[in-house]
């Protein structure tokens, strides 16, 4: 008798359903960092200095570290499965972001909710002496309210995380696992990428300054995210008729299955050097581009030429676009003339883009090149985690990567800084490996996990690596602002910043991410967890 395919078995669907995934990922990400290129105009035109920037950016994962929101996703996860989790976590995305909207646009200001904000959450008992407000006496009112759409927010995308990693093992188990969660990561980190571009584009579009614009771009991307989940419930549903297996599980969640997650000495190496390389990356890239206007010489273009219209944009998106289709695609290509072909075409693309960057002199199109080279790499990296394994490995390489990347920032960067053409071919380099080096996290990160805890208790054991994650997300904004603000005391310029100490900082945690590596590796070969031996048996 011949065994029943199902959706999971046709490449077609399952890579449509990773499409979806990706897709919802690819919006959130945008919005995840809509403020961070124009962190400048906050400053200018919302009085938001480097410490109220700072202590919005952390909020984002304040309730998933301090109310344990993510410990319930992850609950709610496994008792309610990937599509009911995957539409909730949009909807949630989508409160938040019309919240933060709100809180930058004009009808916010003279307010009776901007009185509100003003004159409450100043001190918050009991957080306040741990050092861990989300708030301060003299926070700006806006910035306290987009704060609070943030959490929001975070609570959404946190979770949709855990469900995307969760719904990829539900459709690729036993099949080209890595290959699967670095292409899903590749295509959302394209997101950076999309909101480096068109944020300072919405802000700035017309000649009239206008932050809430970028994210009002944001929202409505949150709600071509929702729209993806909802298309992902009724995939998932039919495969799941398919099957025969319920989407609420047989064997319910027990809160004695946290502890068997936090037993395993692998689970927790993997999330210390998820915590630590993670927090190496996520906040920085929320300082990134301010940190390129301060170390390098950038001449605007003449107003009225083709590098100062709103035309160039569209035209360097496209671009950026070529790059990452025939990069992407030289990967699956098995006729070499085609690979090499897409490969010269991506290059070439690639050394247009840089250029038009160049020309443009803004900073943010600069950093923009960050997930291209990922985006080339990674289904490279995730088929050989696949096929040959090593993951713990790519983990010590991704790590020493990002400690070379920090400590060019701070070290090398400002001494070229008077060189325009030297700057920029720096800053372009090390942007393109600490993306390179990105990509090695999802490509062997991710899929260790399900080779550590049993399965029904997957989604649970990614949700307390989130959460672990988030702390470090939460805190290091935080720090990021607080260094600042000390080591720049008196400059009120934000151009004018010096970011070597907090770049220092970034690289320590570089540091410490490889050392937990090296440790892991050790622990692997030792335990024999099978952190080495490919997905693909």
């Amino acid at each position: 008798m011949t065994e029943k395919l199902t959706m999971r078995d046709n490449a077609t669907y399952r890579w449509i359903a990773l499409l979806l995934l990706a897709l919802a990922m690819f919006c959130s990400y945008i919005f995840m960092d809509i403020l961070s290129p124009i962190k400048d105009l906050m400053q200018t035109e919302r009085g938001w200095d480097s410490l109220a920037f700072g202590t919005m950016q952390g909020a984002e994962t304040f309730l998933n570290v301090f109310v344990f929101f993510l410990i319930f996703a992850g609950i709610i996860l496994d008792k309610m499965g990937v599509r009911f989790t995957a539409v909730l976590s949009g909807v949630v995305m989508l409160i938040g972001g019309l919240i933060k909207y709100y809180a930058v646009s004009e009808s916010f200001y003279g307010s009776g909710l901007e009185t509100w904000f003003n004159n409450n959450l100043n001190y918050i008992p009991g957080f306040e002496e741990l050092g861990v407000s989300p708030f301060y006496r003299g926070m700006p009112a806006s910035a306290k309210l987009a704060a609070v759409g943030f959490m929001i927010f975070g609570c959404g995308t946190e979770m949709a995380g855990i469900t995307v990693s969760r719904g990829i093992v539900k459709w690729f188990k036993g099949r080209e696992t890595a290959l699967a969660m670095g292409s899903e990561m590749a295509l959302a980190r394209l997101g950076v990428a999309t909101c480096m571009i068109f944020s300072p584009y919405f802000a700035k579009l017309g000649g009239h300054i206008n932050v809430s614009r970028s994210v009002a771009f944001g929202v409505v991307l949150l709600c071509i995210a929702l729209i993806m989940f909802i298309v992902y419930f009724f995939m998932d549903k039919k495969l799941d008729s398919q099957t025969g297996e319920a989407e609420e599980k047989d064997d319910p969640f027990k809160v004695s299955d946290i502890g068997k997650i936090l037993s395993s000495l692998g689970f927790w190496l993997v999330a210390l050097l998820c915590v630590l390389y993670y927090s190496a990356i996520f906040p920085f890239q929320k300082y990134a581009v301010n940190m390129l206007q301060c170390n390098l010489t950038l001449t605007e273009p003449a107003a009225g030429s083709f590098w100062a219209g709103d035309t160039v944009t569209i035209i360097q998106y496209i671009i950026m676009l070529v790059v990452a289709v025939c990069s992407f695609a030289s990967n699956f290509s098995k006729k070499k003339g085609m690979k090499f072909g897409l490969m010269a075409v991506a290059v070439i693309a690639l050394i247009v883009y840089c250029y038009m960057g160049y020309m443009r002199g803004t900073a943010e199109t600069i950093f923009a090149v960050f997930p291209l080279l990922a985006v080339a790499i990674t289904p490279i990296l995730g088929s050989y985690v696949d096929h040959k394994g090593k993951a713990a490995s790519m983990l010590m390489i991704g790590s020493l990567l990002l400690i070379l990347c920090h400590l060019t920032f701070a070290f090398i960067l400002p001494m070229v800084k008077g060189s325009p053409v030297g700057g920029v071919a720096v800053a372009y380099i090390t942007i393109l490996v600490l993306g390179a080096s990105f990509s090695l996290v999802p490509a062997a990160l991710w899929p260790s996990v399900p080779k550590l805890v049993d399965e029904k208790i997957i989604g649970s054991a990614y949700a307390l690596i989130f959460w672990i994650q988030n702390i470090g997300l939460w805190l290091f904004p935080l720090l990021i602002g607080k260094v600042l603000e000390n080591t720049n005391e008196g400059v009120t310029d934000p151009l004018a910043l010096n970011y070597r100490w907090p770049l220092v900082m970034l690289a320590c945690l570089g540091i410490a991410a490889l050392i937990i590596g090296i440790i892991l590796k050790r622990v692997d070969k030792k335990r024999h967890l099978g952190l080495e031996e490919p997905n693909i048996k």
